[in-house]
């Protein structure tokens, strides 16, 4: 049987500025794996773009919410002066079957003031 040569090279051990440097992606360990890299590179951009579309699709939920807020409000102040002219228009029908006319002037509040507890009144 022949003899496998026998390789004396040291390794050299990996230090942090190797690592910030990115020397450690041309070792000989790591080059085997570059298609693994490549992959989990991949995925995660995926996965960075699909978090994208789900935030903006969120977005765009919160602005319909806001709007379907805005219209129900719109929706009830219609409604309530819907039924005021409702109101008014079926007094105005009473009104001449009684035959009253409707005010064209409001009536006047008339406020007294008390000076003291007995009940005088200027």
């Amino acid at each position: 049987m022949a003899k496998q040569p026998i390789n004396n090279k040291k390794k050299k051990n990996l230090t942090f500025i190797d690592i910030v440097k990115g020397n450690f992606l041309n070792r000989d360990e790591v080059k085997v794996h570059y298609r693994y890299f490549l992959l989990i590179f991949a995925l995660m951009m995926i996965m960075i773009y699909s978090n994208h579309l789900v935030n903006q699709k969120i977005e765009r939920v919160n602005e319909l919410k806001e709007q379907t807020e805005e219209y129900k409000s719109r929706n009830a102040f219609a409604q309530s002066k819907l039924i005021k002219v409702k109101l008014e228009s079926e007094l105005g029908k009473e009104m001449l079957k009684d035959s009253l006319i409707t005010l064209e002037n409001h009536p006047h509040k008339i406020l007294i003031k008390l000076d003291s507890i007995d009940g005088k009144s200027k």
